[in-house]
This record gives structure tokens, C-alpha cells and sequence, in this order.
């Protein structure tokens, strides 16, 4: 059967399902990212947020489903293939998994000399500009140590955009982080995403900062798309889980307790 792909959308995900031995991840989830957008995907943790960006990635496989990116399904792609699609990708990891025993500078510069035959002096004024993209550039010299966790971050995020990627996705940006270094972070994603035309795939627990970034959003539970819209109808939603998440409520779809037998069947009462 052929496989019609929307070329408005970077990424199509259908019907996508994942698990882990008998724990489901995802269970049926359709997705769109459109080009030039970005797109926050939300829940709690452990509801296959980060899950979803190694499927895109194609570092997992789906049980059942597509993810097409750029018109390409993932995970039928060869290893070469596979490889030249993830080039186009750039990926701001949760912890921004930057290499310690390499200067700022080096870091940024590593992809560029994995994947390009660029000149020397052609990298280090490269390395630059995208350290300058996110205010850094005079920390170049730094080492990693010496970073505070905001400056990691934007260093994560210049070593994301080093190859001009087409999709670059954040996994967890806001996580940790102090109010001030939060918006810094925030603005610089929609910064970027408008100055070089990418396409953004944000997946966060963090409501107030994924609402004044991101166009459109989905919302995540229980390994299935609960709701979805652009940001002033999520806002203005009534959807119980998207008014739990949002107001930050304690009771509601959300559960507090893992799933159990009842309390009477382990003590023994009364």
C-alpha cells in the first residue's frame, strides 16, 4: 500500500506503537509536525515523551506503526540511509550530554569534523557563530566543568544547529533550570526555530515556558494522544487532563498512585 505523506509536515507519525517486554510506551499515537513550526509534546514522566524522539531518531523501532520524516519511514531505512537522515537532525539531550574532557569550542566543532571535510579555519569561524547564535562565544575556551547549567545548555543547544539541521529536538530543556536561565533557554529555541527556518520538536513537562514557544501541542497519557491543539486552544481547553497539567491540580486524570492491588490484600488490618 503506498504511503501518502503531507509534504506541509516534517514529521508523520501512525499509529504508532511501542513497549517495553509487556509495559506499553505508546499505544496507537498519531502525530504531525508541520515545517518551520514547533511543537511541544507534554505529559508526566515516564509517559514516552523521550521515547517518541528515539523513534524519530531511529535509534528504536516501532512494534506497529510508521514515523516518516522528510517523506522517508525510519525505521525501514539501511544504515546509510539512516545515517545521512539523522545528519539532518540536530538533538538537545536532557542531561546536554556534553563531552567532559572537551574544551566548549571542541564540542561544537566535533560534529563538523565527524561529518563534513570542512577546512580548519572554515570550522572555527562555524563554531562561532553558532556559539554567538545562543551568547556564548566568549566561553569558546572554557571547559565543560566550568559551565554553569544554563551555559551547558546553550552550549547543547549550539552543538544541536552545528550542522544547520533540518528537525532539532529538545528532550527535557527547561528541566532544572533557574527562572532566568528557563526564559534564556525559551527564547533562544523560538529565536532559532524563526532566524534558520527549522522545524522544532520540544517534548517537556514544563507548561508555562512549552506555551510561549511552541505553536501547536499534544498532550500525552497512558501511551495515547489525550488532546492536542495550537496554543490558545490548549489554553482556553477544558480537556481534564490539559486543566490538571496546566493549573498543576493534584487530583484528576493523572494518577498519584501507581497502579496496585488494594491497600486490605498486603496489610493485614484490623
Amino acid at each position: 500500500m503506498e504511503l501518502r505523506v503531507n509534504s506541509d509536515n516534517l514529521v508523520e507519525i501512525s499509529d504508532l506503537h511501542f513497549s517495553y517486554g509487556e509495559r506499553v510506551i505508546l499505544d496507537g499515537v498519531d502525530i504531525a509536525i508541520p515545517r518551520g513550526r514547533v511543537v511541544a509534546v507534554m505529559g508526566s514522566s515516564g509517559c514516552g515523551k523521550s521515547t517518541l524522539l528515539h523513534l524519530i531518531g531511529g535509534q528504536l523501532q516501532p512494534q506497529a506503526g510508521r514515523v516518516v520524516v522528510d517523506g522517508q519511514t525510519v525505521h525501514e531505512l539501511g544504515n546509510d540511509d539512516l545515517y545521512r537522515l539523522r545528519r539532518k537532525m540536530g538533538m538537545m539531550f536532557q542531561e546536554s550530554g556534553l563531552f567532559s574532557d572537551l574544551t566548549v569550542f571542541e564540542n561544537i566543532a566535533f560534529p563538523m569534523r565527524e561529518h563534513t571535510d570542512l577546512p580548519e579555519p572554515m570550522i572555527r569561524d562555524l563554531v562561532l557563530m553558532k556559539l554567538h547564535a545562543v551568547g556564548l562565544r566568549g566561553a569558546h575556551g572554557l571547559q565543560t566543568g566550568e559551565l554553569s547549567g544554563g551555559m551547558s545548555r546553550r552550549v547543547a543547544l549550539a552543538r544541536a544547529i552545528a550542522l544547520d539541521p533540518m528537525l532539532i529536538m529538545y528532550d527535557e530543556p527547561f528541566a532544572g533550570l533557574d527562572p532566568i536561565s528557563l526564559n534564556v533557554i525559551a527564547n533562544i529555541i523560538r529565536r532559532l526555530n524563526d532566524a534558520l527556518g527549522v522545524t522544532t520538536i520540544m517534548v517537556t513537562y514544563d507548561v508555562a515556558e512549552s506555551l510561549k514557544v511552541a505553536d501547536y501541542c499534544y498532550f500525552l497519557n497512558d501511551g495515547k494522544v489525550v488532546a492536542h491543539g495550537s496554543t490558545q486552544e490548549i489554553i482556553a481547553s477544558e480537556h481534564p487532563f490539559v486543566r490538571q497539567f496546566i493549573d498543576g491540580e493534584a487530583d484528576g486524570p493523572v494518577r498519584f498512585h501507581y497502579p496496585a492491588s488494594q491497600i486490605v490484600q498486603e496489610f493485614r488490618l484490623g
